[in-house]
Formats: structure tokens, sequence, C-alpha cells
């Protein structure tokens, strides 16, 4: 049976840093964070395939968090640092089996999320 289960949100002050986890069960091709803040959509973070090729969403997240995964432990991360107002968030993890899905961002299973809001 698959469960994703994150944690690790909170509330901090802008600058400030959070490390997501995803505990997780099940096996997969590839994971990946998105975020979904209030009145907005749903918009990708990163993903990371099971050989280890890593993605990130865009230029201006990736000096900032860092997607990584203990296998060992079944464990996806979301490290945020320099965290800015905007980026408050519901952060979800995902997983997909299939390549040909994980190529196209698309995820059939998903958690629950974890909020993390930033004041500036």
């Amino acid at each position: 049976q698959v469960q994703l289960v994150e944690s690790g949100g909170g509330s901090v002050q802008a600058g400030g840093s959070l490390r997501l986890s995803c505990a997780y069960s099940g096996s997969f091709v590839c994971m990946g964070w998105f975020r979904q803040a209030p009145g907005k959509e749903r918009e990708r973070v990163a993903r990371i395939y099971y050989h280890g090729v890593i993605t990130y969403d865009g230029d201006s997240l990736k000096g900032r968090f860092t997607i990584s995964q203990d296998k060992s432990e079944n464990t996806l991360f979301l490290q945020m640092t320099s965290l800015k107002p905007e980026d408050t968030a519901m952060y979800y993890c995902a997983a997909d089996p299939s390549s040909a899905r994980c190529s196209g961002w698309i995820f059939a299973y998903w958690g629950q999320g974890t909020q993390v809001n930033v004041s500036s």
C-alpha cells in the first residue's frame, strides 16, 4: 500500500530555513515536491529520479531549495533556505512508478501536505 506522509512545515521569518520530510512506502521511479499557495494553482518545485537525477522547476528555487532522498529510511526531503514570504504555501510530496509520467511531472500518488508560512 502506497503512503506518503509529509512533516516539517511550520512558521518562520523571512531568511529562515526549514527541512520538509516525506516518509513513504512503495517503490517509485521518481518523487517530487509541489506547493500551492492560497488562491493559486499548484506549482512544481523539484523532482528526483530513483537513479538520482534531479530537476528543479525554475532557477529561482534551485539555489535555495534542495531535494534529496534517503532510500534506506524511505524518506524524501526538501531543504529550504533563505525563505521568502512568497514561499508560503502548502507543500506536497508526490510519487509515481512510471518513467513516462515522471518525465511530464505527472504523479499518481500524493501526500496530505505540510503548511509552510514565511513572515516578513
